[in-house]
């Protein structure tokens, strides 16, 4: 039997609508870390707290524990939540197979270890990502989360360098000032880098003239990151899932401070660390960084969820523009850090903020 055309017609007008919100809608989410000793029925008030406050999906840290994952995603889905695998990537603290390897962690220009010379704070224990043990070591761990059963994606965190340059208002608490590149914040020159760099382009970066400048060497830490991701990418989709990630505001300025190069990345969705106040900055700034992101994305199908610092904020008003912001300059939703920040008070903001959307 035919259709008659107008129907036909408001079929496909139907069709195409429902495809478009579906592609639209603004998502919420929440950056929290898990801890094994809790109740399922804890976990169950505070997903439902979470639900209550518009949020849309947890990004769950078990320090790569599957068995834990496992349990917590029906628990979140349950009461309508989408789980996302969160990793610490590069940065390993206290990662029990990798000590065993002490040539596995990044060394510094002035020669030293990350293994036991760790830069700024004790939990600072980054894994090469050029070293084909410390680098299989990592993709192992991505791919025993994206095994894990009902997870959306498998989200890396801190898939960088060490930090070249800390943001602007946390040098006080360290007693420093980074008007360049300081030798013991630059990474990696371990074996294996210098060796296959070396191979690559005939020159050994740690007799340049410098470092700063020589752009081959940048582009080299920037590509073992990539290399990284995009073989992450792989192993996610493998089983399944997505690839997303927390990453620095955006690409020009993850490039210069962390060695990290985003919109270069096979990856699925990018949540961009844009926390205002560690950059002395106005609220203002959250929708100027995401405005950045997203054109650097131009072209590509890589999503933006825009992550908001809750301390950083200084009103439930400011809450509020934070969302507006990031939703006005192109991203496709927000995430906050982290479950322990949000109030009562914050999640009635979202909350409200989200239904205003509709």
């Amino acid at each position: 039997m035919k259709l008659p055309k107008l129907l036909l017609f408001i079929l496909a007008l139907s069709i195409f609508s429902c495809a478009k919100k579906e592609e639209t809608t603004f998502k919420f989410g929440v950056w929290i870390t898990a801890d094994a000793k809790r109740t399922d029925e804890d976990y169950a008030k505070e997903f439902k707290k979470y639900k209550d406050g518009g949020i849309d999906e947890v990004l769950i840290n078990t320090n790569t524990d599957p068995k834990l994952l496992g349990r917590l995603v029906p628990i979140a889905k349950e009461k309508g939540l989408k789980v996302h695998a969160w990793i610490m990537a590069m940065n390993r603290p206290n990662d029990s197979v990798a000590l065993q390897h002490p040539d596995w962690y990044q060394v510094s220009k002035d020669g030293k270890s990350c293994f036991d010379n760790r830069p700024y704070v004790d939990y600072y224990q980054w894994l090469c990502p050029t070293k084909k043990e410390s680098r299989e070591h990592v993709l192992g761990l991505v791919e025993g989360l994206a095994k894990v059963e009902g997870i959306e994606s498998v989200h890396l965190d801190y898939i960088r360098f060490p930090d070249i340059f800390l943001p602007i208002s946390l040098l006080p608490k360290y007693n420093l000032v980074q008007d360049e590149e300081l030798p013991q914040f630059d990474f990696c020159y371990c074996d294996a880098c210098v060796s296959k760099f070396e191979k690559e382009h005939h020159k050994n970066p740690k007799t340049s003239h410098n470092t700063a400048i020589d752009m081959e060497w940048k582009n080299f830490r920037l590509n073992a990151i990539k290399a990284v991701v995009d073989d992450a990418y792989e192993i996610a989709h493998k089983h399944h899932v997505k690839l997303t990630a927390a990453v620095f505001p955006y690409p020009e300025m993850a490039d210069h401070m962390v060695r990290q190069r985003w919109d270069k990345w096979n990856i699925d969705e990018v949540y961009p660390m844009i926390y205002h106040s560690f950059y002395n900055e106005e609220i203002d700034w959250v929708g100027y960084a995401t405005k950045q992101g997203v054109a650097d994305l131009e072209g590509k199908k890589t999503k933006i969820n825009t992550g908001i610092y809750i301390p950083g904020l200084k009103s439930d008003a400011e809450l509020n523009e934070a969302i507006l912001l990031a939703k006005e300059n192109g991203a496709t939703g927000v995430s906050f850090f982290d479950g322990n920040a949000l109030s009562d008070a914050n999640l009635k903001t979202i909350a409200a903020t989200k239904a205003s959307l509709k």
